[in-house]
């Protein structure tokens, strides 16, 4: 099975009406779907870039390899030879995150596992599984004290090292030292990326399971969950074990997505109440507080990403929003339409197409249930 490029119309966004864009907001966003990548065989629950390459994972367990070349996007989106990469386990890769010319992969089937790929710039591209985490020697080590037992089930222990359930969503430290774990299992894990042993468990850490994590560049880790809260966590320096440091409510449904800013002072929470909460640092410090609330899908957000100054949102509603702003003051640039199906995953990066202008023009990349990856190429405009 060999994925094929498919071309779409172009569909251009209106912009939102004027009552709604502040003066400092006098911006359209032009927009066209690239291209569609087809062929898969199940749809796509998560997206990563590693450089010239997006990686998708997908509900029946594969990886697939697309090679992209920012010089032309239209026609230059194709598969690696045999790029399907069979992954073993059961059920969907639920989160990809890139380590060096590693991948790390989150799975249904409880399991986090690692990749090396070799020869990514050849022909003929190999990928070694290195590691399934928890690890042999790691299982090993906890299995024979007591104390690292823990009760995951009614009639059931495993050692702490374990996640006992789907694992959702990865995320890596700044300085790439340290993996972050959620699972449904409602904890919260931390792996050393030197030899993938797992540091801490923060049992219970919701009260139902989580769904998303985002960690900032100052420390602070922030887990979303369909209890309909998101925790803030950090490191205390004397433990160096994590502690909650406060509990965000506002989102009156299970929280699927959240997404940070790039200097880490805004939060963005998606949730199934069909609303984006914007969170934004209280005084410098750790607290956040709720500044504005973005409508508009009308169903469910699934997803989100940031880039620049820039949230983009994936609904249920078969549609991708991008929305900008600050403060109390933001207003939805675009709609992009053309999925049939709900948008489970989005990523995105600066367009280089045009590399006198990059900071005005991007590349959006949309999977849906629909079994479809879109390419979006989206460029600002001012309107004065």
């Amino acid at each position: 099975m060999r994925p094929y490029n498919q071309a779409c119309s172009a569909i251009n966004g209106s912009p939102p009406p004027s009552s709604s864009r502040p003066p400092h907001h006098l911006v359209n966003a032009h927009h066209q779907c690239l291209a569609t990548l087809k062929g898969q065989n199940s749809y796509t629950t998560s997206l990563v870039l590693m450089g010239k390459f997006l990686l998708s994972g997908s509900s029946n367990k594969e990886i697939c390899v697309w090679k992209r070349n920012a010089l032309s996007p239209m026609n230059d989106y194709e598969s690696l030879t045999d790029e399907i990469m069979v992954v073993a386990g059961k059920g969907a890769v639920k989160a990809l995150v890139v380590l060096a010319d590693k991948i790390i992969s989150a799975h249904q089937d409880h399991k986090i596992r690692v990749w090396k790929i070799d020869n990514l710039d050849d022909d003929e591209q190999k990928f070694t599984q290195l590691a399934t985490l928890p690890t042999f020697s790691d299982r090993a080590l906890r299995l024979l004290l007591p104390k690292n037992h823990v009760q995951v089930r009614r009639h059931k222990k495993c050692t702490w090292v374990h996640h006992v359930d789907t694992v959702s969503a990865l995320a890596l430290s700044s300085d790439e030292s340290l993996l972050y774990s959620v699972s449904w299992d409602r904890t919260l894990k931390i792996w050393r990326t030197a030899d993938f042993k797992c540091l801490e468990s923060v049992a219970n850490a919701h009260d139902d399971a989580i769904n998303a994590i985002a960690l900032g560049s100052d420390g602070h880790v922030y887990t979303g969950s369909s209890d309909k809260k998101i925790k803030v966590w950090k490191q205390s320096s004397e433990k160096k074990k994590h502690t909650l440091v406060s509990t965000l409510e506002k989102h009156n449904s299970g929280v699927n997505a959240v997404a940070l800013s790039r200097d880490g002072l805004t939060m963005y929470s998606g949730a199934r109440d069909r609303s984006i909460v914007v969170w934004t640092k209280v005084d410098g410090g750790s607290g956040m507080a709720a500044a504005v609330t973005l409508r508009g899908h009308t169903e469910s957000i699934l997803c989100l990403a940031t880039i620049s100054d820039l949230v983009c949102s994936g609904s249920a509603d078969k549609t991708v929003r991008i929305w900008r702003g600050v403060g109390k003051s933001y207003s939805c640039l675009a709609i992009l339409e053309g999925h049939r199906g709900p948008v489970k995953c989005i990523t995105a990066a600066l367009d280089y197409s045009n590399p006198s202008d990059t900071k005005s023009n991007y590349l959006l990349y949309s999977a849906s249930l629909d079994c479809d990856i879109k390419v979006w190429q989206i460029n600002l405009l001012s309107l004065f």
